[in-house]
């Protein structure tokens, strides 16, 4: 297991966001999915942290990050962490971020790029019409009725052991079932981005494999033969892992073993 070489509150934007850091090396900023926290990538943290720094950020609401009165959206979350880089002094990250937590990356990317190397987009969608349509109905129902259910769910015992007003539960819910509706085309300025991008989904993910590589192919991949010598590809890379859903790709072992060599190729 990795050791914790700090972890601390950051006043950002009138939230008190936690972040813990991990390991030592170039900054990996990591961002959990929604309902989550920085406990979501316990099975994975230790061979990240192994090389690099990895920082691992509670969003508004989530994990150890308590709740203030404003609505959530990807962009004001994405605007926290660069604030919180900004005061740990991080000029440059390595940026990655599964679900809600890719939607924050990939924002993070689209308004403060400075600040993102490298970005990693695990299981997340460039446009609302990215999910499958079951998935978009099932985002209609998320609100606070569905606490009863969710109460026998792992999300809910991991959310009330760290939670600083468990209490608080039904609203994030409310909060995230707002957010998750709202429709959002973010396809041209993903596409007009200049860091090497890394696309990661499951083959049974709630995007279809079709939609990741169409993803891609907004990156310039996946539209020619690479070339016996590489020429012929970009910097950005697809990555659709097998036996892998949703809900298992963020501590999936072969998520890791495809991300580290990504981490490891040198800028261009």
């Amino acid at each position: 297991m990795t050791t914790t070489t700090r972890t601390g509150y950051a006043p950002v934007h009138d939230l008190h966001m936690y972040y813990e850091i991990h390991g030592s090396g170039h900054p990996l900023l990591l961002i959990h999915g929604g309902l989550g926290s920085t406990g979501m990538f316990e099975a994975i943290l230790p061979q990240l942290a192994a090389v690099r720094q990895v920082i691992a950020v509670d969003l508004q609401a989530h994990g150890r990050t308590a709740d203030i009165d404003r609505p959530f959206s990807a962009q004001r979350m994405a605007d926290d962490v660069a604030a919180l880089l900004e005061q740990l002094d991080i000029t440059g990250a390595d940026v990655m971020g599964y679900s809600l937590g890719g939607s924050v990356a990939l924002r993070l990317a689209i308004q403060h790029p400075t600040l993102v190397t490298r970005l990693i987009v695990v299981s997340a969608a460039i446009s609302r019409d990215d999910w499958y349509p079951a998935v978009r109905e099932g985002m209609k129902q998320m609100n606070a009725s569905a606490e009863s259910f969710l109460r026998q769910s792992p999300i809910y015992a991991a959310y009330v052991q760290v939670a600083p007003r468990p209490e608080d539960f039904p609203i994030l819910l409310d909060k995230t079932g707002e957010m998750i509706r709202q429709e959002y085309d973010w396809s041209q300025e993903f596409a007009a981005l200049k860091m090497p991008v890394f696309l990661a989904y499951g083959d049974a993910d709630s995007i279809s494999p079709a939609r990741a590589a169409r993803s891609f192919e907004l990156l310039g991949g996946g539209k020619a033969d690479g070339g016996w010598d590489r020429s012929g590809m970009t910097n950005s890379r697809l990555a659709i892992l097998p036996d892998t859903t949703h809900y298992t790709i963020f501590s999936s072992p072969a998520l890791v073993a495809a991300v580290i060599p990504f981490l490891e190729t040198p800028l261009p």
